[in-house]
């Protein structure tokens, strides 16, 4: 399982937060990028296998555009999770088109951004189901985090005090010390 990543909605936005594992000193911590931005008002977390998620951030990045050219307006968040969906649900087929996978996707995705509806958060697996979600924790340690989610969240919180909220449970569920290189917020 890839590293761990919470993602928390809050009535003023959505927080992501994601461990960093740095397993050389060699590693340059600023070239690993686990929160990505897909549009203006939306942004992914993953876990697992990056190169699989560089896929599906490019496929949901495509959407996002051809969106805003085709009905000059942004998608929304659930679309979005849609769209990247229907790429990872490809997998195996027959006769899939040329760009879908022999095989599913290894990587779990957080959705996080705002749109007409407000703060939307989803979860996707790597089978491509996914879920809408008031907090998530994905990754290794993500059971501990989930329950320490559950303890935790509340639906009057803060932006302030979710992003609080994850770097505690993040401290709570790494292995290494926390710190500012191996954490993203």
């Amino acid at each position: 399982l890839g590293s761990t990543a919470i993602g928390i909605q809050t009535s003023e936005g959505v927080c992501l937060a994601v461990e960093k594992r740095i397993t050389s000193p060699l590693m340059e911590p600023s070239s690993i990028e686990k929160i990505v931005e897909i549009d203006s008002h939306i942004g992914c977390a993953m876990s697992g296998l990056i190169a699989d998620a560089k896929t599906l951030i490019d496929k949901a990045r495509v959407e996002t555009q051809n969106h805003w050219f085709t009905y000059n307006e942004t998608m929304t968040v659930e679309s979005v999770t849609q769209a990247v969906s229907n790429l990872a649900l490809q997998f195996g087929e027959e006769d899939a088109d040329p760009g879908a996978m022999s095989r599913p996707f290894g990587v779990a995705l957080l959705f996080g951004g705002v749109d007409e509806k407000g703060p939307q958060l989803f979860h996707m697996d790597p089978s491509g189901t996914f879920v809408q979600c008031d907090a998530r924790a994905i990754g290794s340690a993500s059971e501990g985090a989930q329950s320490s989610l559950q303890e935790v969240y509340h639906k009057s919180m803060t932006l302030k005090e979710a992003i609080k909220s994850s770097l505690v449970i993040l401290k709570q569920v790494m292995e290494e010390k926390l710190n500012a290189t191996n954490i993203e917020v």
